[in-house]
């Protein structure tokens, strides 16, 4: 099976729950609504198209760029440790896959204006160790760790990087949120759902508002 995931256009009836939502901070009676127009155009996109994205990447990365743009609003402390600017790093293994879901993960992001209601950058960042994680995390301010696919071993310690360090990670892959990351995107019984990892939330410092965590599906 090939490992490279197709670059797909959405029809106009499937972006439309996605062009409707809005980048700035909804209101909070609007959460719900907001999250679920998402999910219910991430649900179209996987009805109208039966191809296996590679690894267990159950949710497309276009969809993904734009879910973590929502739950942005909804992490309280976003703002203070972007301060000016969002600084995501997009976290490759070795693979040529994490790679391409790199350069994939990126353009979608680069479609946004704002994450959190800031201005945002993107950098490819391959783990090597979690020294030079932890320390790149630090010296960067880095305030946002995207996990790309590709990885099996080194979960424990892309979380001891993390650990203790104000930095919202988020995973590509479902699985990878049992092992560590706070946030990812998965398929259950046929539904997209959020995952959270809610005791290393606490370990990195990040609090999500409860209109949030009620949508949520808890791993701890």
């Amino acid at each position: 099976m090939a490992n490279h995931m197709p670059t797909v256009l959405l029809s106009r009836e499937m972006r439309k729950p996605l062009e409707d939502q809005r980048l700035r901070a909804p209101r909070r009676e609007g959460t719900r609504q907001l999250v679920a127009a998402l999910l219910m155009g991430c649900l179209a996109f996987l009805a109208a198209m039966p191809t296996v994205w590679a690894d267990d990447v159950a949710v497309p990365l276009a969809m993904q760029a734009k879910l973590l743009a929502t739950v942005a609003d909804y992490d309280k402390g976003f703002a203070e440790r972007a301060k000016d600017k969002v600084k995501i790093a997009l976290l490759t293994s070795k693979s040529p896959e994490s790679a391409h879901a790199a350069t994939q993960m990126t353009g979608a992001l680069k479609a946004l204006p704002v994450i959190g209601g800031l201005p945002h950058e993107e950098q490819v960042m391959q783990f090597e160790s979690a020294g030079a994680l932890n320390a790149a995390c630090k010296a960067q301010g880095i305030s946002v760790v995207f996990v790309m696919p590709g990885f099996q071993n080194e979960l424990g310690e892309i979380k001891k990087a993390l650990d203790g360090l104000s930095v919202l990670s988020v995973g590509s892959i479902g699985a990878y949120v049992q092992q560590g990351i706070v946030l990812g995107f998965d398929v259950i019984s046929g539904k997209p759902k959020l995952l959270v990892n809610l005791s290393q939330a606490r370990v990195q410092k990040i609090a999500f508002k409860a209109e949030l965590l009620k949508m949520v599906k808890i791993v701890e």
